[in-house]
């Protein structure tokens, strides 16, 4: 985005691309631009445009058909460096649902379980993978007796990879993710995905970015929500009503943050991911384990000792 929001798309016309892979938080920011990128650039050789790092809301699909190009194939993805590969994907030969990854990806045997390891449709549950696939990983590093590498994926359902998302298949047979499920809000023992409160959030000119994260209190869960503001705005009663009512209108009373806190930067793998459970451990004084995998590690020092998370 630096200089010029419009660069990769630019690059893309220049030199023909027909693959287009972008993160969905660019295809949001994009769509912030409220600008129609299709009257500017032709993108004749494009065909298909990837989007992964997280989930795409339905806006941005909506955003990507009428602003960027009408007859392209857009896929969310979603995978891992670990797998080399994605458990779901898209397919050409299936529709594109707005907000719906469209299918598994070949040789992966995708499931949604329960707590229980049960196969559940329409119900959100834990993104598994029932069978070995062709690029799984076969073990860690001097890992003595694969301890690490059955702490990582198989302690959850015996023989049976975890991958730590939060999801469910769709009438389609599509998925949707949720978000990570080591990240999934619980307040009052009821499931809750991030992805939820971000596509609403995102619908806001007055926020640039935004984490949400749910902070034990009071033997149960409270969801905290951190945002940084676009310039010439400011986090007053009336935004934060707006925000509260919008949540609260098209996700659910539930997913109403308990507490609205402006920050100025939000910690970042170096591969541009989120962390939303470093934040989660350092503002209930937990040891921040990894810091070396941050791109930003500093950043973690504004949520050190926040006075509003006190009470």
């Amino acid at each position: 985005m630096y200089k010029r929001d419009d660069l990769l798309i630019k690059i893309a016309n220049k030199e023909n691309i027909t693959l287009f892979g972008v993160s969905a938080k660019y295809i949001d920011a994009l769509r912030k631009t409220n600008r129609n990128f299709k009257k500017i650039y032709k993108l004749e050789k494009l065909r298909t445009i990837c989007s992964t790092g997280s989930p795409l809301s339905s806006d941005c699909f909506k955003f990507v058909y009428k602003n960027i190009k009408k007859n392209v194939h857009l896929a969310s993805i979603s995978g891992g460096t670990d797998i080399v590969s994605c458990f779901v994907l898209g397919n050409l030969y299936q529709s594109v649902h707005a907000g719906e990854i469209q299918s598994k990806g070949l040789g992966m045997d995708v499931r949604v379980f329960n707590e229980k390891g049960n196969s559940i449709l329409n119900q959100k549950g834990e993104l598994v993978c029932v069978n070995p696939f062709p690029s799984m990983p076969s073990k860690f590093w001097n890992d003595h007796k694969d301890t690490k590498f059955k702490k990582a994926y198989f302690n959850k359902y015996r023989n049976v990879w975890h991958h730590g998302d939060y999801a469910q298949i769709t009438n389609n047979n599509g998925f949707i993710i949720s978000g990570r499920s080591d990240t999934t809000l619980n307040p009052g023992g009821v499931r809750l995905g991030t992805a939820e409160i971000y596509s609403e959030i995102e619908r806001f000119k007055e926020i640039k970015e935004s984490l949400v994260v749910g902070q034990s209190w009071d033997n149960d869960v409270r969801i905290i929500l951190f945002v940084i503001l676009n310039s010439k705005y400011q986090l007053d009663d009336n935004l934060l009503k707006k925000l509260k009512l919008q949540i609260r209108k098209n996700a659910s009373p539930r997913h109403v943050p308990r507490k609205i806190i402006q920050i100025n930067d939000i910690p970042r793998t170096k591969s541009g991911k989120i962390v939303e459970l470093a934040v989660k451990n350092i503002i209930e004084g937990n040891e921040i384990k990894n810091k070396e995998a941050l791109a930003n590690p500093e950043s973690l020092n504004q949520f050190k000792n926040i006075k509003d998370l006190q009470y």
